[in-house]
C-alpha cells in the first residue's frame, strides 16, 4: 500500500510537469511559426527598414541556435534502439520469423521513428531559419553595394569651389563667435571665475601628461632598452603602451577642462568631444611609427636604414595629423547645413594631400632592406604587397572622390586602418620573436621543445586580425557571427554532425592516446625489453609494432569519442577502395612488407645487409621503407617490398660470426709447404679468428703469374672483415719479406711483327 501510494503521488507530481512541457513545446512551435511567417512576409519587401531587419534577424538567430541544439536530441536513446535492432539481426529472406521477435522488431522500429521525429522537425525548422537569415543578409549586402557604387555630385564643378571656401571660413568664424559669446555669457553670470580654477587644474594636468609625462615615459623606455634581460622585450612593449595611455588621459583631461569652462556653443562642443579621438589617431600613429621604424642605430624588425626609417615616421605621422584635423573639421561642419557638393569640394584637397603622403609612405615600405649578417629579414614579400597596394590606393582614392564616388573616402580610411592593424600584428610578431629567441647558446637546447610555439602564436595573431580587418572593410558584426555560426554548425556525415567541438574532442583524445603510446614505447625500450632475452632487432620490432597498434587504437577511440559513426563511411570507403587498390598499390605493398619484416624479422635494425648493390647497416625500419647507412655514412632508402621479394644478403642475421677469404699469390719455385705453414700461423694468430673450426689454407691454382693460395677463417665479428683482411695482409707482407718469399707481379712479353717501322724502313 505504501509503495502504491508513493507511485500515485509521484505520478501526480510528474503529470502536470509533463503536460506543462508539452504545452511549452506547442507554445514554442506556435511562437516560431509566428516569427517565421512575419519574416517571410517582410523578406519579400524592398522598403523594409534596416532597424526592423536587424531586429527580426536577431530573433531568427536565436531560433536557429535553438533548433541546432535540438538536431541531436534523443541521440542516446536512438543509439540504444539501434543496438537492440542490431541484436535482433536482419529479417530472414524467407520471411519466417518468430512472432514474438517480429512483434518486438516492429515495436522497436516504431519507437525509433518516434525518437527521430523531433530531430527531423528541428532540422526542417533550422533550414527554414537559416534560409530566412540568408535572405536578409542578401538584402543588406545589396543595399551596401548600391551605397558604395552610388555616384554623387562631383567636386570638380566650379560652382562648388567658392561655396566650399566660404564654408571653411564660416566654420572658423562660427567657432570664434560662439566661443566669444560663451565667454561673455559665463562672465556676466559669474560662472567663468568660479569654473576657472577647476578648468585650470584639468588644463595643467593635460599639459603635463601630453608634454612632460610623455617625454618622461619615452626617456625611461630608452634607458631600459640599453639593458639586456630575458623578459626585457615584454617590459619594453608594456611600457610603450603607457606611452599611448598617458597622452590619451591628457587629451581627456584637456576635454574635461574645456567643458568645465562651458564657453563653447554647438559647434565648439562637437569639436571638443571629437578631440580625444582625433588626438588618439595622432598618438597611435606616433607610437606605431616609432616601433615599426625605430629611432637610433637599431634597424628594427624590417631592417631599414636610418633615412628610410626617418621617412616612414615622418610620413606616417603626417597622415595621422591630416586625418585628425579632418575628423575635427567633420565634427564642426556636421553641425551646419551644407550641401553635398560643397562637402565634396572641401574633401577633395584633403584626399589629394592624403594620396600624396600615402604614395610616399608606400614607396618607403617597398624600399629594399639592409642585409645584416646574422639577422633574419622578415615579411619581405608582405611588405612589397602592402607598399604596392598603398600606392594603388593613393592613386585611386582622389580619382574616385573627384568623380563623385563617396566610396573613395571609405577606401582611404579603410586602408589606413588596415595599415594600422598590419603594424600592430607586426609589432606583436616581433615581440614573440624576441621572447622566443634565446639570449645565448646555452639556453638554446631549453627552447627546442617550444620551437613551434612562435609559429602557433603568429598564426593566432593572423586569425585574430582577420575579423578586425573584415569589420574595417564594411563587414557587420552580424556577418562575423554568421561565419562563426556556420563554423560551429559543422557538417553532416549521414546522421552524424561534425562540429568544431568534435574536432577538439578528437584532437584531445588522439593526443592523449598518442602521448600514452609514446610513453609506453619508451618504457618498453628502456626498462622492460632489455631485461628479456630478445635481441636488439626483436626489441625494436616489438616497440614499433606496439606503436602502430597504439596509434591506430588512439585514432579509433578518438573518432568514436567525437561522435563520428564509422558505419556512415562504409559506402565512401567502398567507393574509394578500387582507386586505392590501383593508385596506391605500391604503398600498400610496402606497408604490408614492412609488417612482414617486423613479424618475421629476416632483417633487423643493426644488421649488416647487402641489397641491390648497396651494403650497410640497417638503421630504421618504417612502414614504407628501410633506411640503410652505408660505410660512406650515406643513407639509402630501400622500399620494404624489395627486402621481402628481392634477394638480400644478411651478414649478421642471428649472430656476428662470419667467414673471411684472403687470396695470396707467390712466385713459381717457392716452397709450397713453407707458404702453407706461414699462412696458417698468421691466420691462427689473429685475435678475431676462432679456432673451432680452425682456419684453413688452400693451394687453389697455378695462376698465370703466381701460385695462388687462399686463407679461409671464421671470425667472431664479421663486421670487422675488412680490418681483419688488412691485418693479415700486413702480416703476410712482413713474414714473406723475412723468409725471402717473392710476391710476383704480372709480366708481359711484347713481340713486334715489323720492327723495321721503328727505323723508318732503314736498317
Amino acid at each position: 500500500m505504501i509503495r502504491r501510494f508513493c507511485l500515485i503521488v509521484c505520478f501526480a507530481l510528474i503529470w502536470p510537469l509533463s503536460a506543462t512541457a508539452q504545452d511549452t513545446s506547442h507554445t514554442d512551435i506556435d511562437s516560431w511559426e509566428q516569427v517565421a511567417t512575419r519574416a517571410e512576409s517582410l523578406a519579400s519587401r524592398e522598403d523594409i527598414s534596416r532597424f526592423s531587419m536587424n531586429r527580426l534577424r536577431a530573433e531568427l538567430v536565436i531560433w536557429r541556435d535553438h533548433f541546432l541544439a535540438r538536431t541531436t536530441v534523443n541521440s542516446g536513446r536512438i543509439a540504444t534502439v539501434d543496438a537492440q535492432l542490431s541484436a535482433l539481426g536482419p529479417i530472414p529472406e524467407t520471411g519466417d520469423e518468430a512472432p514474438n521477435v517480429a512483434e518486438r522488431r516492429t515495436a522497436l522500429i516504431k519507437q525509433r521513428q518516434e525518437l527521430v521525429a523531433p530531430r527531423l522537425l528541428a532540422q526542417e525548422a533550422y533550414a527554414r531559419a537559416n534560409g530566412l537569415i540568408s535572405e536578409f543578409d542578401a538584402q543588406v549586402l545589396q543595399q551596401q553595394t548600391e551605397a558604395l557604387t552610388e555616384r554623387g555630385k562631383t567636386p570638380l564643378n566650379p560652382s562648388y569651389i567658392a561655396p566650399g571656401i566660404n564654408a571653411v571660413w564660416e566654420v572658423l568664424r562660427t567657432l570664434v563667435v560662439e566661443t566669444k559669446a560663451g565667454i561673455s555669457i559665463q562672465n556676466e553670470q559669474g560662472n567663468l571665475l568660479a569654473n576657472l580654477p577647476r578648468a585650470v587644474l584639468f588644463l595643467v594636468a593635460a599639459v603635463a601628461l601630453l608634454g612632460t609625462g610623455r617625454r618622461k615615459v619615452t626617456a625611461w623606455r630608452s634607458h631600459l632598452a640599453q639593458t639586456e634581460r630575458r623578459l626585457m622585450p615584454l617590459w619594453l612593449f608594456l611600457l610603450s603602451l603607457v606611452q599611448i595611455i598617458v597622452p590619451v588621459v591628457g587629451l581627456y583631461a584637456l576635454t574635461a577642462g574645456l567643458e568645465t569652462l562651458d564657453v563653447f556653443g554647438v559647434m565648439g562642443t562637437a569639436v571638443a568631444n571629437a578631440l580625444p579621438w582625433a588626438g588618439l589617431v595622432v598618438v597611435f600613429a606616433w607610437w606605431l611609427s616609432r616601433l615599426v621604424f625605430p629611432v637610433g642605430e637599431r634597424h628594427g624588425y624590417l631592417a631599414y636604414d636610418i633615412e628610410t626609417r626617418s621617412a616612414g615616421r615622418r610620413y606616417g605621422l603626417a597622415i595621422a595629423w591630416i586625418v585628425a584635423l579632418a575628423s575635427l573639421f567633420d565634427a564642426a561642419i556636421n553641425t551646419m547645413d551644407v550641401g553635398e557638393g560643397i562637402v565634396a569640394a572641401i574633401e577633395l584637397p584633403v584626399m589629394v594631400v592624403l594620396g600624396l603622403l600615402l604614395w610616399r609612405f608606400g614607396a618607403v615600405i617597398t624600399t629594399k632592406p639592409l642585409v645584416i649578417e646574422g639577422q633574419t629579414i622578415s615579411q619581405g614579400r608582405v611588405r612589397g604587397v602592402v607598399g604596392k597596394l598603398s600606392i594603388l590606393v593613393a592613386v585611386v582614392t582622389p580619382l574616385m572622390v573627384a568623380a563623385g564616388y563617396g566610396a573613395g573616402r571609405s577606401l582611404m580610411l579603410s586602408w589606413l586602418l588596415t595599415l594600422g592593424v598590419i603594424g600592430v600584428v607586426l609589432i606583436l610578431q616581433r615581440l614573440v620573436h624576441d621572447l622566443s629567441t634565446p639570449s645565448n647558446e646555452a639556453d638554446a637546447p631549453k627552447t627546442g621543445a617550444l620551437a613551434l610555439m612562435p609559429v602557433l602564436i603568429n598564426l593566432c595573431l593572423y586569425m585574430a586580425s582577420m575579423p578586425i580587418i573584415a569589420l574595417i572593410w564594411g563587414a557587420r558584426v552580424d556577418d562575423l557571427i554568421e561565419v562563426w555560426a556556420r563554423f560551429r554548425e559543422g557538417f553532416a556525415i549521414g546522421e552524424s554532425r561534425i562540429s568544431p567541438t568534435d574536432f577538439i574532442t578528437f584532437a584531445m583524445v588522439f593526443g592523449l592516446g598518442y602521448l600514452l603510446t609514446r610513453t609506453i614505447q619508451g618504457t618498453l625500450r628502456k626498462t622492460v625489453l632489455p631485461r628479456t632475452r630478445l635481441d636488439l632487432g626483436g626489441q625494436n620490432a616489438v616497440v614499433a609494432g606496439f606503436g602502430y597498434v597504439g596509434i591506430i587504437l588512439a585514432a579509433v577511440i578518438a573518432i568514436t569519442s567525437a561522435g563520428i559513426d564509422l558505419s556512415n563511411l562504409a559506402i565512401v570507403a567502398g567507393a574509394l577502395s578500387v582507386g586505392i587498390g590501383f593508385g596506391l598499390q605500391n604503398i600498400v605493398s610496402n606497408f604490408v612488407s614492412g609488417i612482414i619484416l617486423l613479424i618475421e624479422r629476416p632483417v633487423s635494425e643493426g644488421d649488416w645487409i647487402e641489397v641491390g648493390g648497396q651494403m650497410g647497416y640497417v638503421r630504421a625500419i618504417s612502414v614504407r621503407s628501410t633506411r640503410i647507412e652505408t660505410f660512406d655514412r650515406t643513407d639509402v632508402i630501400i622500399p620494404n617490398a624489395d627486402l621481402v621479394s628481392g634477394q638480400v644478403t644478411n651478414w649478421t642475421h642471428g649472430n656476428l660470426v662470419g667467414r673471411v677469404i684472403i687470396p695470396v699469390g707467390v712466385a713459381y719455385g717457392t716452397d709450397i709447404e713453407k707458404v702453407l705453414k706461414i699462412l696458417r700461423e698468421i691466420a691462427e694468430a689473429h685475435p678475431l679468428v676462432i679456432m673451432t673450426p680452425p682456419p684453413n689454407v688452400f693451394f687453389m691454382a697455378f695462376g698465370a703469374d703466381s701460385l695462388d693460395f687462399e686463407i679461409r677463417a671464421i671470425l667472431r665479428d664479421v663486421s670487422q672483415m675488412h680490418v681483419t683482411r688488412s691485418d693479415m695482409n700486413q702480416a703476410i707482407a712482413k713474414k714473406f719479406a723475412e723468409e725471402g718469399i717473392e710476391i710476383p707481379f704480372a709480366q708481359r712479353d711484347i713481340w713486334l711483327r715489323n720492327p723495321e717501322v721503328l727505323h723508318g724502313g732503314n736498317e
